[in-house]
């Protein structure tokens, strides 16, 4: 097992670039963080685990993986979230661009949203309620930053994940959206083929690019729910409908 006590270790430095989007895309790699969802991942994607960082005094997770101990500020530093527990680096999937001529294969999502958590949990419902694909616009935050991935728990490295431009720039008439002067979500029929947009909170959708507006109807004096518990709530009751 290495130890690493310097922070300007070429390899630390390399790990600490991934607390940022510009690392992880010129990296290919991700930091994930939270003893269970390492666990986990090492059980689910072994040939995608690179390394298993350590705190001290904490004994390595499985022999099959190479491991390095870290002194404890450097750990510290590293350990963005605070999880106290090993660490992984592993290997991001490729995304491929989207174009948007192609026609929606059961449900997709097009998500533009620049808050790491709300993606990972985003990105953790589209699995659970059979998203085919996730689309992310140049606005989303990156689906491999450690805060979305943990938030997905895990769900970002088992997606299949496409990337397109701007989203005021996205053509595509036939997507659903929501929004609270849409149709309620009561009375809508869902198509069995379809893309779901959800941008950020406050903002709205850009009006050429839905067809469809759906609302979640509730009780008052609550008006709105944050964007990826609405989205949520809108994936289960498309999966509901199949």
């Amino acid at each position: 097992m290495n130890e690493i006590s310097s922070p300007h270790n070429p390899k630390y430095r390399r790990w600490m670039s991934l607390h940022e989007s510009k690392g992880i895309a010129k990296e290919q790699r991700t930091l994930i963080c939270g003893s269970k969802l390492v666990q986990e991942l090492c059980v689910q994607r072994p040939d995608d685990v690179e390394e298993i960082i350590l705190p001290p005094k904490v004994d390595p997770l499985d022999y099959r993986f190479h491991h390095t101990r870290l002194t404890a500020p450097l750990f510290k530093a590293l350990d963005l979230i605070g999880t106290k527990g090993p660490l992984a680096v592993m290997r991001t999937p490729h995304f491929v661009d989207w174009t948007g001529t192609e026609n929606p294969r059961g449900l997709e999502l097009i998500l533009a949203l620049s808050d790491p958590n709300n993606l990972g949990a985003c990105l953790r419902s589209a699995e659970a309620f059979g998203a085919q694909r996730v689309i992310l616009t140049e606005e989303c935050a990156s689906p491999f930053l450690p805060k979305a991935v943990r938030a997905s728990s895990g769900s970002a490295l088992r997606l299949k994940l496409a990337r397109t431009g701007p989203l005021k720039s996205l053509s595509c008439p036939s997507a659903v959206g929501l929004d609270m002067d849409g149709q309620s979500l009561f009375d809508f029929s869902w198509p069995e083929n379809l893309y779901l947009i959800l941008g950020e909170e406050g903002q709205g959708l850009p009006a050429a690019i839905v067809q469809h507006k759906i609302k979640i109807p509730m009780r008052p004096p609550v008006e709105s729910l944050n964007a990826t518990v609405a989205a949520a709530v809108a994936m289960f009751s498309y999966s509901k409908s199949r």
